[in-house]
Parts: structure tokens; sequence; C-alpha cells
């Protein structure tokens, strides 16, 4: 799959701020059978950790209309 455009910027941006990149990109397996991504319309997903902390972070970059009406 495509990374978004900003996807290095905000990578590097959390590693400067201390956290450490676990998971790019980040699925959450519930089983072999079942997989889920933190917004099913994402392209890519990373998680990260700091100390006790842990986040999962989608990017996303709106450069172009919505196909949406």
């Amino acid at each position: 799959m495509a990374k978004d455009i900003f996807h290095q910027q905000v990578k590097n941006a959390l590693i400067k701020d201390g956290w450490i990149i676990t998971h790019d990109p980040f699925t959450i397996r519930i089983s072999e059978a079942v997989k889920l991504q933190i917004d099913l319309a994402a392209k890519n997903a990373i998680a990260a950790e700091r100390d006790t902390q842990k986040i999962a972070v989608e990017i996303k970059s709106f450069i172009a209309d919505s196909d949406r009406a």
C-alpha cells in the first residue's frame, strides 16, 4: 500500500519527540481470520510507545477533493 505523503514527516516528528515506532504499518489482529485497522478507510497507520504510553497514529493528508458528494 502506498503511504500518505506526510507519513515520513509524522514518523520523524514522533521519533524526535521520544516515541519509539513499534509497528509501521500497524494492524490489529484478533485471530488468524480477523484483522482490524484503526480506521477501515486508512491505508496505513503506525504504532509507537514512550515510557508507559502507547499510541496508534493514522496519517492523512487532504490534497485533493473528496470523492464523496
